[in-house]
């Protein structure tokens, strides 16, 4: 569990970071992230750290994908951790 919580941190401070970053190669015109990539960091326990660059920089929240993907993969990831916890059947 120990390990599990460091990678948690890991990935969700990675996630805001490149939310951050594609931020401002957005503003500058220059190479971006690609979407397949930021859903990748989300879907591997990376979706808080996602949706808070999303709300922290205002990045990609005209995107109906980011919108309603994001919060959906988060909560999901909340209710298997959830279970995993409490060993809810």
């Amino acid at each position: 569990m120990k390990y599990f919580l460091c990678y948690f941190l890991v990935i969700n401070l990675y996630g805001i970071f490149i939310m951050y970053s594609d931020k401002k190669k957005s503003q500058k015109g220059s190479w971006r992230t690609p979407e397949n990539t930021l859903f990748t960091i989300a879907v591997a326990y990376g979706a808080l750290g996602i949706f808070l660059g999303m709300r922290l920089f205002r990045h990609k929240t005209k995107h109906n994908k980011f919108v309603i993907g994001i919060p959906v993969i988060l909560i999901v990831q909340i209710f298997i951790f959830y279970r995993y916890i409490y060993k809810v059947i």
